[in-house]
């Protein structure tokens, strides 16, 4: 035996209130979007009928809460559709009757209605439609899910609908003069039919100016001026520029907004949007691409599906190709600026560096316009692509940032230009160079050869530190370190630390196995194997450095072995390289060996002076 499932109105009104809709205000977006479906559903029939919204509070000459009217001129309902249409959840007078022209209509999922018990607990439908045999009909319906339909006493002179609500104590706020006109603009001030509100005796026509983007001016600058205007009436900032934006799917136009700062990579945008005049959300974060969150817009849309809440686009085939046509149409705008206002683009990519260089890796024709203007931390200072290439036909670059602050100080005084890549999309940004543009050399540089470019020492200078180097080499040995001795720039560095390009990693490796048990650490163990007949790392002392001359002449080799591995300490600690347990028992035995011999000293003097 089948059975009917059950619908607790008051359930239903819960979920809705806390759950789907994001304000009981949102009632005022629900009326009117009836409104203008009922006078979009009759213009099907009548082409020439005008429309219009009629909003009016009626005041009680007992002093109590006013009654809320919304009235239309639209098609209206017969008896059988108020019983279907109002009193079935889910159920929508656009669904079926008028299914050729659904996408014309913003509401279509027949939930709306139930938005007005958030405000009161009885609501008034009056109706006459431009299908019936010209009767008028009310139906009352009750917040405890019970509702009522019969002829009305008062017949309507045309036809169209009429929504009466009384506001319950609690929701007052939402019936006075001021709430209302604020919310009918704020949801209702793109729609296309003249909306109407009377208060306290007066009338006033609200929506009388289209959108900014529809509007004619008398120039490109006068453009321009007025919709930063409005940029900043509806979020409240002022932006660096604007963009026009139009696209076919979906049939959107509004405008995008650079922003004045730049914002996390990862934040996404949230955008005011409207669905055929109507206000949707102001928070929708799906319209643009995610390499678009330097920008916020206002669009409206024509054929956009909306989610069930009618504060979101539906995922669909429509709204990815809207997104990527408003994303290329923001790509031309950098294009534009990137051939005619090059001084600009370089002002966004101060603001906006990341998003530019996201688009970037993502778009190749973009690439080789922008490529050129991003500016890069060397070792020589900031400076864009252009000018680094003007210093040096070969792009050195470095991909982390402890490499760089080891090899920074160094290059630098060598005049070496060394690019930091160890920013997000620096490193991606520079290994796509050569596919883009054949012509350039890219490489990673390894501190590893630096040393290669230091002067030779003379003759007379290698057998002056030869015990120097044999006694270096006896001491890093365990740590399979290798010993060279030059001479660079500058003399205040005394040695300088160097490893292969996956010298951290094998680092990493070594503490790994020394922290974790014995079965991990023979895993490791395998892995430490292979890459034992890799390039070591290399330790080079600079003979311009008066500590390394001085070491040359020390002739205890206690001594000598003990400066060498506190030097060996500190080019890791320079270098930013984690140390592992035998560095770490090594830097304490040095310690304690300085301070030990420091202490012979005093004492071979008398002590404390």
């Amino acid at each position: 035996m089948a059975h009917r499932f059950q619908v607790n109105l008051r359930g239903v009104i819960d979920l809705l209130s806390h759950h789907l809709y994001s304000t009981p205000g949102v009632f005022v977006r629900e009326l009117l979007q009836n409104a203008t479906d009922a006078n979009r559903a009759r213009q099907h029939l009548e082409p020439t009928h005008p429309g219009a919204v009629h909003v009016e509070l009626i005041e009680k000459q007992d002093g109590g809460p006013p009654t809320l009217r919304f009235h239309d001129e639209g098609v209206g309902l017969t008896e059988e559709e108020l019983h279907r249409f109002l009193a079935t959840i889910g159920e929508s007078s656009k669904r079926e009757a008028l299914e050729a022209h659904r996408a014309d209509f913003i509401g279509q999922f027949g939930i709306g209605l139930l938005s007005c018990f958030m405000v009161c607990d009885e609501l008034l439908v009056v109706t006459r439609s431009v299908r019936g045999d010209g009767s008028t009909w009310e139906w009352r319906g009750r917040h405890d899910g019970t509702y009522s339909v019969g002829l009305s006493a008062h017949p309507m002179e045309r036809c169209g609908t009429q929504v009466f609500l009384l506001p319950r104590p609690d929701a007052a706020e939402y019936f006075t003069p001021e709430r209302v006109r604020q919310l009918i603009l704020h949801y209702g001030g793109l729609l296309p039919y003249p909306i109407h509100l009377t208060a306290d005796g007066h009338t006033e026509h609200l929506n009388r100016a289209p959108p900014p983007w529809r509007r004619t001016y008398p120039s490109a600058a006068a453009r321009r001026q007025a919709l930063l205007a409005h940029g900043r009436e509806v979020f409240g900032m002022d932006f660096v520029d604007c963009v026009s934006l139009r696209a076919e799917a979906g049939g959107v136009e509004g405008v995008a907004y650079v922003l004045p700062f730049s914002p996390h990579f990862n934040a996404r945008q949230k955008h005011r949007v409207y669905l055929k005049g109507m206000l949707l959300s102001e928070s929708a974060e799906n319209l643009l691409p995610d390499w678009a969150f330097f920008v916020k817009c206002v669009v409206d849309a024509q054929g956009l599906r909306p989610t069930a809440s009618r504060e979101s686009f539906y995922e669909d085939a429509t709204l990815s190709r809207t997104r990527e046509a408003l994303g290329q149409q923001l790509r031309q705008y950098l294009v534009d600026l990137a051939n005619e206002q090059p001084r600009a683009l370089q002002r966004l990519i101060a603001l906006h560096g990341l998003s530019v260089k996201s688009l970037a890796l993502d778009d190749d024709d973009f690439y080789r316009l922008v490529i050129h203007w991003l500016p890069f931390e060397t070792t020589l200072g900031t400076m864009t692509l252009e000018h680094y290439r003007q210093e040096s036909s070969t792009v050195r670059y470095v991909n982390t940032l402890e490499t760089f602050r080891q090899v920074a100080r160094v290059a630098a005084a060598q005049g070496l230009c060394i690019i930091n890549a160890a920013y997000t999309h620096d490193a991606a940004l520079l290994e796509k160079l050569p596919r883009v543009h054949p012509d350039v050399q890219v490489e990673l540089f390894s501190a590893a050869r630096l040393p290669q470019g230091f002067e030779e020492l003379t003759h007379e200078e290698n057998e002056a530190v030869a015990r120097l180097r044999r006694v270096a080499e006896e001491a890093l040995e365990p740590f399979r370190c290798e010993v060279s001795l030059k001479k660079f720039l500058p003399p205040e560095v005394p040695t300088l630390y160097g490893d292969a390009s996956d010298g951290a990693f094998q680092r990493d490796l070594e503490r790994a196995r020394e922290e974790t048990d014995a079965l991990y650490a023979s895993v490791l163990e395998g892995a430490l194997g292979k890459r034992s007949d890799e390039a070591r790392p290399q330790l080079c002392f600079n003979l311009r450095n008066p500590v390394v001359r001085q070491l040359a002449r020390v002739r205890d080799t206690a001594q000598l072995r003990l400066s060498v591995e506190m030097l060996y300490v500190q080019a890791l600690l320079l270098g930013h390289r984690p140390l592992n347990a035998r560095e770490m028992a090594l830097l304490n035995r040095g310690l304690l060996g300085l301070i030990a011999a420091r202490l012979d000293d005093d004492e071979g003097t008398g002590g404390m002076h």
